[in-house]
């Protein structure tokens, strides 16, 4: 896809999901690897009113050199493209489940959700750990951000919500959209006693489909 077709995906796939409830007001920000640089959604900016034109433009040093301004969160998205040469995109919501758990107490921070069904590890991987909780906007968090993010696709940020990377912009989207999706299975089974895959069964999801 060229440049301009990103443009346009990016501003559908944002509207999407800020129709469905999975960011509100300007919460939320996605970005995008270019050929030389970056897109990314401009700061103060709804998901569900981008303008394709007026998105932000980095280079591959992550300066701004066109459109609006970018998202304050610049360093959350950078730590995954410099941890994964892999992450082709990054999306970060304030999802409502996704959120939830990262705000309990007594879940596992090295891996809060359990493989409850093979959709989530194939698309977010074995692993997603909390991250300690950090202001929003606070660049402290990259450093911790980046070294989750060397074996895992995706995290939570405790109280805030996930940050998910994708080899494309529409398998982030994706990836974002089943982690929502596993979050509010696990909330619900939660005091139950479900039955996870087993270590077998995610190895044979992960053999399968990466």
């Amino acid at each position: 896809m060229n440049e301009q077709d990103i443009r346009v995906l990016l501003a559908e796939l944002a509207a999407s999901l800020f129709a469905r409830g999975y960011s509100v007001g300007s919460a939320g920000n996605i970005s995008v690897r270019l050929a030389d640089g970056y897109l990314m959604t401009p700061t103060n900016a709804s998901l569900g009113r981008l303008d394709p034109a007026r998105l932000s433009k980095l280079d591959a040093e992550f300066r701004h050199i066109g459109g609006d301004q970018p998202s304050k969160e610049v360093f959350m998205h950078r730590a995954f493209y410099q941890a994964r040469d892999d992450a082709g995109a990054v999306v970060h919501l304030h999802s409502t489940y996704a959120t939830a758990v990262s705000c309990l107490p007594d879940v596992d921070a090295s891996n809060p959700i359990p493989p409850l069904t093979p959709y989530f590890v194939m698309r977010v991987g074995r692993r997603m750990p909390i991250i300690p909780y950090y202001r929003p906007g606070d660049a402290a968090m990259e450093p911790a951000i980046n070294a989750a993010a060397r074996d895992a696709r995706a995290v939570l940020l405790a109280n805030h919500g996930p940050v998910v990377s994708g080899k494309t912009l529409t398998d982030a989207v994706y990836a974002a959209e089943e982690l929502e999706e596993a979050a509010k299975l696990f909330v619900m089974v939660r005091g139950q006693t479900p039955r996870p895959l087993s270590a077998a069964e995610v190895d044979d999801l992960l053999r399968t489909f990466g």
